[in-house]
């Protein structure tokens, strides 16, 4: 480690209780989505950025009637731009959500309090993602605030958005239709123990099976839409035990999945319900084509039912996120993280690079066609933090030493090549 990244280390220890301090603020402002009333939070960001000193921070306004179709209830986008030496190097830009699930039940803490127990910070959001939020802030901070013997050369924007719940498309993928962030690389919120590279796609499917109410006293008189999706269902889990044969390459994803998560139908007890509804999740590997897994999705559900009079059923496509990655491991952007990881982790080994099961924004970034890696605040596995579950949580430890690696990684992209 240079002298430059010693600096860099050092500053980000000697601000430890600041980046507390601004993690603390973000957990205690709430940003459920749903119900999704995320300007408050955004224009609150905005406050604490320029507080600090980012430089170009500026709040950035999405259409309302847009916000209101994603079924949120308001939302804007926060950035702040930093330029070194002439701008021409590299732009990299950094981007976490600051939108979370609801609490839910089972809390021992108070979810928007941010306490501090252990060693840990407890709080709903704390590790997906307003953790990564900090850490990206005070990076950066890092970068501008320590004088440098090597100079740096690009520019690094701060990219904060509140629509991952709902899809990210008014967030990561809106700025970059729009313009208003051209990365050549790209972080994105992950975790501290491992780089996600790929991440599985999902299609969403609203089923509607249309039948005939008839009294229950003559069922034969109606059409049972609820039997008729029984049908559907048993086809559905029969179709699931089939997926686990398509077996991904990407070490951290395994196979296809589906869940039925929602079944909806029925007037009353003692009517012949006409109409049931079930929403289905498909999650699709990164070696899965998207439409050619919706059309066999849609074959076998109408297969199901072509046999039953009278029947109607109406499938909607609800959510197609594609999948992201693989990114290479020997691009730069890899390259250089893994290097500062083994520096600074006191971790046998070297730096884990794997794919993940969920998805994530990053995807918009990988559809772009830009270099993107998954790295942030957060444990080896997400389950450990808690992550959408009562007493969501993350080390303090693990805030610093991501900190600390995310600056000096910029820092590696950042060095100027005239030097």
């Amino acid at each position: 480690m240079n002298h430059d990244k010693e600096a860099l280390v050092q500053w980000i220890q000697e601000h430890q209780e600041e980046m507390i301090l601004f993690l603390k603020k973000l957990v205690q402002t709430p940003s459920d989505n749903p119900a999704g009333d995320c300007y408050p939070i955004a224009a609150n960001l905005q406050q604490q950025l320029c507080e600090l000193g980012v430089e170009n921070v500026s709040l950035v306004e999405v259409d309302e009637e847009a916000v209101k179709k994603t079924g949120m209830i308001s939302l804007a986008n926060v950035l702040g731009s930093t330029e070194f030496g002439d701008g021409e190097g590299p732009n990299i830009v950094l981007n976490a959500h600051g939108d979370v699930v609801p609490p839910g039940l089972g809390w021992t803490v108070d979810p928007y309090g941010g306490e501090i127990i252990h060693g840990k910070m407890y709080g709903r959001g704390v590790a997906v993602s307003k953790s990564d939020i900090t850490a990206y802030t005070f990076a950066v901070l890092a970068l501008t605030q320590v004088k440098m013997n090597q100079p740096l050369n690009g520019k690094v924007d701060l990219a904060f958005t509140f629509d991952e719940e709902t899809g990210g498309d008014l967030g990561p993928k809106w700025l970059l239709d729009q313009g208003y962030i051209k990365p050549d690389q790209a972080i994105v919120a992950g975790f501290t123990y491992s780089a996600v590279n790929a991440h599985n796609g999902c299609l969403h499917f609203e089923i509607k099976t249309i039948g005939k109410s008839a009294h229950a006293a003559l069922p034969h008189t109606g059409i049972d839409a609820i039997e008729a999706t029984s049908k559907i269902l048993n086809a559905l889990y029969e179709y699931r035990h089939t997926l686990a044969k398509k077996k991904s390459s990407i070490p951290g994803i395994d196979f296809p999945t589906l869940n039925v998560g929602l079944v909806s139908g029925g007037i009353n007890t003692n009517v012949v319900p006409d109409e049931c509804i079930i929403r289905v999740d498909r999650r699709l590997i990164p070696e899965e084509n998207g439409e050619l897994a919706e059309m066999e999705f849609r074959e076998l559900v109408m297969q199901v039912v072509s046999d039953i009079p009278g029947v109607k059923v109406e499938i909607q496509k609800v959510l197609h996120a594609k999948s992201y990655g693989p990114v290479p491991e020997d691009t730069p952007l890899i390259q250089a993280l893994a290097a500062n990881w083994q520096t600074i982790m006191n971790e046998p080994g070297k730096l884990p690079i794997n794919g993940v099961p969920l998805y994530t924004d990053a995807r918009h970034f990988f559809a772009a066609g830009v270099p993107t890696i998954m790295f942030g605040v957060g444990p080896k596995v997400l389950e450990e933090a808690n992550g959408h579950r009562a007493d969501e949580n993350i080390r303090l430890e693990d805030l610093q030493a991501a900190t600390k690696i995310i600056a000096c990684t910029l820092y590696d992209l950042l060095v100027s090549q005239r030097a």
